[in-house]
């Protein structure tokens, strides 16, 4: 399953389909930092994200609007 799949699921199931989208894109320049995501408006970026991470990053920061600070990219941090 990808990351995106692995969010697509976890939105359906709570049924933000309205609210929050998940989409493949591009490597927004940070492809060195391995597997990343983006959550908008905020603009945080989040590295080196495995399937593990996924429930973490959409409790807590796509619910709840705390940035998992872990995966956080350095550069990003607000």
């Amino acid at each position: 399953m990808s990351l995106v799949e692995a969010f697509k699921l976890r939105i359906n199931r709570d049924k933000l389909n309205a609210e929050v989208r998940a989409q493949k894109a591009g490597c927004f320049d940070v492809c060195e930092f391995g597997p990343a995501i983006v959550v908008y408006p905020e603009g945080v970026f989040y590295g080196a994200v495995s399937l593990a991470d996924v429930d973490e990053i959409y409790e807590s920061h796509i619910k709840c609007d705390i940035p998992v600070a872990r995966l956080v990219l350095s550069f990003a941090k607000k």
